[in-house]
């Protein structure tokens, strides 16, 4: 009896900053590997804005049937780590540091709970460089020995068709990227 694509596929834990962003990211990656989702985004300030971009991946990964695991709510963790860094420009030192900080946990995460590939979602973005992230995920990789998976998700116009997507299905789309310094 033959199996499955499912079964012949990788698996990968996906680093997921909201559920707009993780639609095209995991359609894609469906392609290739069997995905779960890891939130994991102690950056996200205040408290209730944590909550409605949960419920948006919570909403997403069920009506998809992907799994979704959750870290923790860390917001003092990641304060101590910003705490000289609130006068960056967005895009600056404090989001490669927050980059660092999310990605190292997700790639713990993933040692400790037998995955040996993790991504992220962070790509997406049209306004986070892809390049600083790839290089805080491979830093993360060496350092906790997984594998990261390297990409830059807009490409192909990745980003226009999260949008699409996240408004077909209704979820809630935030207006900043998720700590208060880039609320503005």
């Amino acid at each position: 009896m033959p199996h499955s694509d499912q079964h012949k596929k990788q698996s990968v834990l996906l680093h997921t900053c909201c559920g707009p962003c993780a639609t095209h990211v995991i359609e894609l990656l469906l392609q290739d590997y069997h995905v779960t989702a890891y939130f994991y985004n102690p950056n996200i300030q205040p408290e209730e804005e944590y909550l409605k971009r949960l419920r948006a991946i919570e909403q997403y990964c069920s009506a998809q049937g992907i799994a979704l695991l959750k870290g923790p709510y860390e917001s003092k963790k990641w304060m101590d780590m910003a705490v000289d860094l609130q006068d960056e420009p967005e895009g600056g030192k404090r989001c490669e540091r927050c980059f660092c900080l999310r990605l190292e946990e997700t790639a713990r995460f993933a040692r400790e709970n037998g995955f040996t590939v993790f991504a992220t979602t962070l790509t997406i973005s049209p306004h986070k460089d892809a390049g600083v992230v790839n290089n805080a995920g491979k830093d993360a990789a060496k350092k906790l020995k997984v594998q990261f998976l390297e990409a830059d998700f807009k490409k192909g116009d990745g980003y226009r068709k999260s949008c699409e997507l996240s408004r077909r299905l209704g979820l809630y789309r935030q207006s900043y990227c998720g700590c208060l310094y880039s609320k503005g």
